[in-house]
């Protein structure tokens, strides 16, 4: 392996066992993750959770209790911000309101003493890129809302930064505005090449821009993973939970074979195609996502099936408690003869769907086996 070789393959970000305290409150806890050149990685999860915090650290705006901060093989901690390779975007973009467009992305450049020549060229490349060349001799209130993302975004990547760091980057947008901004985000973030962190706690919003997510609570980071990975195969109860909408049983395992394992609920018992670490007896979490879920009326027509409680697992049988109507799907909260309630995501495909379930009407509600994930802590 060549030297070139061996520096790409090294994690270009490298976080190990960095601990924040403050006050004697541990806002960040012993949390080591790698981080590759090129990705864009979200830190996702609530507030209080110790994202913000971290973004904090990389900056430099923090300094750690313990642990270390690599950047391209160079130590961080210690170093000022303004000796960091690094920039940070900054929720509420923090543009100059008496500098123009141009003036404020140029900013930076000014105060690091480029030349006028170099420095014209740079700030009129950041503006073409984020399509604002028209807007130069703008004041930011005379900006759209993404717009002013948009010049803040020009502005942090003027001074081409190794690590770009996003605190909520699309948190000022309305949601419609934020939907259309994520995808212009990302393709201006990749069309640079800069390495990027973002904080957010929007999961649509991570699930969406990131390459990679943390999802973190309490200060730790409790699952890292590409976006369909979290989802589908979630570690634990709380990022289950966390991350979009689930239905989670309780229960204990009574079956624990290599290919399949049977968990017993007061609901239902639930045969998983697949095996676990576990040991029967064992008390565990029944994960299945809304859209995973079928319906049908307890009484079935002629276009329907037999009675899927004839096969006597991942079945359950209740009543539809409330209907939710969204446009693309419906949302229907079944309360369930056991006592609790699910939810069952359908997406609506036909303009005009026959048979449509209403609120009131006894259903059945079932899944496959292969869409259950089981939870162990």
């Amino acid at each position: 392996m060549t030297i070139a070789q061996t520096a790409a393959s090294q994690p270009f970000l490298l976080i190990r066992n960095l601990v924040k305290d403050f006050d004697g409150v541990r806002a960040v806890d012993d949390i080591s993750v790698t981080i590759n050149k090129g990705e864009i990685f979200a830190l996702l999860g609530s507030s209080g959770c110790g994202k913000s915090t971290l973004l904090r650290m990389l900056a430099g705006f923090e300094t750690p209790t313990s642990g270390s901060i690599t950047l391209a093989g160079h130590d961080m901690v210690g170093v000022p911000p303004y000796e960091r390779p690094i920039n940070m975007m900054f929720q509420s973009y923090a543009l100059f309101p008496h500098l123009t467009v141009w003036d404020n992305v140029a900013f930076g450049l000014r105060r690091d003493g480029l030349k006028a020549p170099q420095l014209n060229e740079r700030v009129d490349q950041m503006l073409a890129l984020v399509q604002l060349s028209s807007y130069a001799k703008r004041k930011p209130h005379q900006l759209s809302g993404g717009q002013q993302q948009r010049v803040a975004l020009a502005r942090s990547l003027a001074k081409s930064p190794q690590l770009l760091l996003l605190d909520e980057p699309l948190g000022a947008l309305d949601k419609k505005l934020r939907e259309q901004t994520q995808m212009e985000l990302v393709n201006i973030i990749e069309q640079v090449g800069v390495t990027c962190v973002m904080v957010t706690h929007d999961q649509d919003e991570a699930m969406s821009m990131a390459t990679r997510i943390a999802v973190m609570s309490e200060g730790r980071i409790l699952q890292v993973g590409a976006p369909g990975d979290i989802y589908e195969t979630p570690n634990c109860r709380f990022v289950a939970d966390f991350i979009g909408s689930v239905n989670l049983f309780e229960g204990q395992v009574q079956v624990d074979e290599p290919d399949h394992v049977i968990v017993e609920t007061k609901e239902c018992r639930h045969y998983v195609s697949h095996g676990i670490t576990g040991t029967a007896n064992m008390a565990v979490g029944v994960a299945v996502r809304p859209e995973k879920i079928g319906l049908q009326l307890t009484q079935p027509t002629l276009a329907q099936r037999a009675s899927p409680a004839e096969h006597g697992y991942n079945c359950v049988a209740g009543e539809i408690a409330n209907v939710s109507y969204f446009g693309n799907e419906t949302l229907y909260h079944v309360r369930l003869d056991a006592g609790s309630t699910i939810k069952v995501l359908r997406t609506n495909a036909a303009r005009h769907e026959d048979g449509r379930l209403e609120r009131g009407q006894r259903v059945f509600a079932w899944w496959d086996g292969s869409d259950i994930v089981v939870l162990t802590n």
